[in-house]
């Protein structure tokens, strides 16, 4: 038996535009794929980022690089598909995650499991999620907390000049936990100095403050009054050893490092070297956060928010409602397309 694969390229309305330290967005463009055995289907996806290079057409082309592949494997030997698949596409991590999530959305459909309990996980048992405020004016940043209440953690984006007075201003509106993310856009000197009132106000963490290979790093996990966990710093497997001693913590994205399986092992490795650990998102829809909350059970923190961040979704799956996943009934990720299965012939325009 073989797998079949079919792919297809969404555009993802925001409902507010979606701004962080290094730029903004209104609609983002999204890679699903759509892998199918034994008359059923598993689904991965794949965002597109500019930051990382990653496009439509590099997507389609990496994802059609591994169809000869899929076509001569089957679920039933899904460690050595995905062992095959993560060398045929060393070189392309996020068309992997796509296809990663969709194999072991599939195997675990094929086994008549969730995936979560297929692994042997309890999925009673994982953090709650964080909701995103993306950098914006400090009025339209309050509305954004006011109109999310119901989340339990707030993760404040920042990296601008009034980084200090926008927490200050969002505390004066929710006793929630906050976390801060600046995206690599802050020095060592405004990470040091600001940490210090940012903990007196209830923030948790920092999220990467420097860009990846600073080696004012050491400085800042040494005298920063908060947790500092790496974001840009540990996009991949090999990163997770180079934290240690930097940073207390690693957010792993399931795009960045290749999808669900290289993201389990990152786990046990940070585990081993004392790194809490956290599992991010993109702006994915309900496709990608259905995968990414199969992991809980293994997490200290996550950011699952993807999806709420949508004025339009393209799925149903796991639903994340004040910050708490609920699983659908049903094997695998529990996704279904709004439109139904893809059809075979389905491809992404690839130029």
């Amino acid at each position: 038996m073989s797998i079949g694969m079919a792919h297809a390229t969404f555009a993802l309305p925001l409902r507010h535009v979606f701004t962080i330290a290094r730029g903004s967005v209104a609609v983002q463009d999204t890679f699903v794929v759509q892998l199918s055995e034994g008359g059923l289907h598993g689904y991965g996806e794949a965002t597109t980022n500019p930051f990382y290079g990653q496009t439509i057409p590099r997507l389609a082309a990496a994802a059609e690089r591994a169809r000869p592949l899929l076509a001569e494997s089957t679920t039933a030997r899904l460690p050595e598909t995905l062992s095959r698949l993560e060398a045929e596409l060393a070189d392309e991590p996020f068309a992997r995650c796509a296809l990663d999530m969709a194999l072991h959305d599939l195997a675990a459909r094929r086994a008549g499991l969730p995936l979560a309990t297929w692994w042997g996980l309890d999925r009673a048992v994982g953090p709650v999620s964080n909701f995103t405020i993306g950098i914006d004016t400090i009025a339209v940043m309050r509305e954004k907390l006011a109109a999310a209440a119901d989340w339990p953690i707030f993760k404040i984006k920042l990296g601008t000049a009034d980084d200090l007075a926008i927490v200050r201003e969002l505390r004066r509106h929710t006793d929630r936990p906050f976390r801060v993310d600046a995206n690599c856009g802050w020095t060592v000197d405004q990470t040091i100095a600001l940490s210090g009132p940012l903990a007196e106000l209830g923030v948790e963490f920092i999220e990467q403050p420097l860009p990846p290979g600073d080696p004012g790093m050491a400085d800042v996990h040494r005298h920063s009054a908060l947790p500092v966990f790496a974001d840009e710093s540990c996009a991949a497997e090999g990163d997770v050893a180079r934290c240690a001693g930097l940073f207390h913590g690693i957010n792993i994205k399931l795009v960045k490092c290749g999808g669900l399986a290289p993201a389990r092992r990152m786990i046990a490795t940070a585990r081993s070297l004392g790194l809490g650990v956290m599992v991010g998102c993109m702006t994915e829809s309900t496709v990608g956060i259905s995968a990414l909350a199969q992991l809980l059970p293994l997490l200290d923190h996550v950011d699952m928010d993807g999806a709420a961040l949508l004025a339009a979704d393209i799925a149903t799956g796991v639903r994340v409602v004040e910050g708490k996943a609920v699983f659908p009934q049903g094997s695998g990720t529990g996704v279904e397309l709004f439109d139904g299965p893809l059809p075979a012939s389905s491809r992404a325009a690839a130029g």
